[in-house]
């Protein structure tokens, strides 16, 4: 397990966000996502906004 979260851009489908959680947390890559999207349809989209700070502060 990584000390540090890092965004995985060569297994990512956007910026590599949840593909760099799923590597930081051991988890699957799909549960993120999918975790992801179910969050921010429930929660009115601020997922997304937390989605682009990691974005844009990780690594």
């Amino acid at each position: 397990m990584q000390n540090a979260l890092h965004l995985d851009k060569a297994n990512g489908k956007v910026f590599g966000v949840c593909s760099g959680l799923a590597a930081w947390s051991n988890i699957d890559a799909t549960l993120i996502r999918l975790g992801f999207v179910a969050t921010t349809l429930l929660g009115f989209g601020l997922p997304l906004l937390l989605y682009i700070a990691i974005a844009l502060f990780a690594d």
